[in-house]
């Protein structure tokens, strides 16, 4: 049993694929986190695009 677990932590087979893995998680939160971000400014732009042409739209119905 002994040489069993010796063996086992000695063993790297399958270490590459975890070191991907790992890497592959890491890549994919950072992105969900920029996708978020982002979403939030785009919301803000809009937000702030549509008061504007709002303002434009009451001021020439005024004028007209």
């Amino acid at each position: 049993m002994k040489q069993f677990i010796v063996r086992f932590v000695r063993d790297e087979q399958g270490q590459d694929l975890i070191e991907y893995t790992l890497l592959l998680a890491f890549v994919c939160l950072a992105s969900a986190a920029l996708f978020i971000g982002a979403g939030n400014t785009l919301a803000g732009i809009w937000s702030t695009t549509n008061t504007i042409l709002v303002n434009a739209n009451s001021l020439a119905t005024k004028a007209s």
